[in-house]
């Protein structure tokens, strides 16, 4: 290692993984805005972010908590109009979709979608 690897570090910096509370919290924000499948959740956070990604892993254990949890519930074996085989879409339950709400936003804020309020800030210090 050198000066001029630390410099190449902070001027390209690795993409950061997201850990399952993220991940929940990132699959309700697409969620919201409509259904999906896996690798389109995986293929539109490393388009839309040059900074985040998500494997695999961690992706199939936040939908099984969130399935576990009722928030999520898989349209099994639903055919797009392309082609290939049928993929498992993912949708918000209705009665779930407030929750679903304020947990997206947790991402929406963490990936700077939205910069703090002073709502949250006040949170955040306990005033």
């Amino acid at each position: 290692m050198n000066f001029e690897d630390i410099y190449c570090f902070f001027r390209n910096p690795p993409p950061l993984y997201l850990n399952q509370e993220l991940a929940v919290c990132y699959i309700l924000d697409i969620l919201l805005q409509g259904d999906s499948y896996g690798t389109e959740l995986i293929a539109r956070l490393e388009h839309e972010s040059s900074t985040y990604r998500l494997s695999d892993t961690v992706l199939y254990s936040a939908i099984k908590f969130l399935e576990a949890n009722g928030t999520n519930c898989p349209a099994t074996g639903k055919k797009l109009k392309v082609a290939g085989r049928p993929r498992r879409m993912y949708q918000i339950d209705a009665e779930w979709v407030g929750k679903a709400k304020e947990l997206a936003y947790f991402w929406e804020r963490y990936s700077g979608a939205h910069p703090k309020s002073a709502d949250d800030r006040a949170l955040s210090t306990g005033s």
